[in-house]
């Protein structure tokens, strides 16, 4: 897991900082904004720190898998890879022995981690999502959580369905998406 935050982390570097200034710029927003409580957005993140540490004690799952869990209001988002669905399913198990109280949502493939390269990819193409949700006057961007895994865009938030549909149709017609899986939980509108 270090090793995959370290990655990640040169990479913002690597990409000249565009994304990293964006990403930045809107988080202070985004939690003040955020329909989540001060509190769940707290918990959320360390439940996220949680995850990483009780998947990164399993060597099998450390070495063979790309497997990363995004929590949001509690429930949590798994993706990633794993070559086998034992590996997939002992990813799962160890998620629900730490009892977190909300759904999991299992979006892990079976198939071969993804490389670098592809996560490079991924990463640009979060930025991309994100900057063009950003110039859409419409979007509370602040409310969307955009997760981009080989190809496929995670959405995520706590957000109304006019503002769904306004995120899933911008980040389907955003070049090098191959997918939208939305994650959403609505709001009243």
């Amino acid at each position: 897991m270090i090793k995959r935050v370290l990655i990640i982390s040169a990479l913002a570097l690597l990409q000249g900082c565009a994304g990293a200034v964006m990403v930045g710029a809107v988080s202070g927003a985004k939690m003040v904004n955020d329909e989540r409580s001060m509190g769940t957005q707290i918990s959320d993140t360390n439940t996220d720190f949680v995850i990483a540490s009780a998947l990164s004690k399993h060597d099998d799952l450390n070495n063979q898998t790309n497997i990363a869990a995004i929590v949001m209001n509690n429930n949590v988002l798994m993706i990633g890879q794993a070559p086998n669905s034992m590996l997939r399913d002992k990813a799962i198990k160890v998620v629900q022995d730490l009892q977190i109280g909300g759904k999991i949502h299992n979006q892990i493939r079976i198939g071969t981690p993804t490389s670098f390269t592809t996560r490079s990819n991924d990463t640009w193409v979060t930025t991309k999502v994100k900057g063009r949700m950003l110039n859409e006057k419409s979007l509370d961007i602040t409310r969307v959580k955009v997760i981009t895994e080989n190809g496929e865009v995670f959405l995520l938030g706590l957000i109304d369905r006019k503002q769904a549909d306004l995120a899933v149709d911008i980040a389907r017609n955003t070049a090098g998406v191959r997918k939208v899986i939305k994650v959403f939980e609505y709001t009243e509108s």
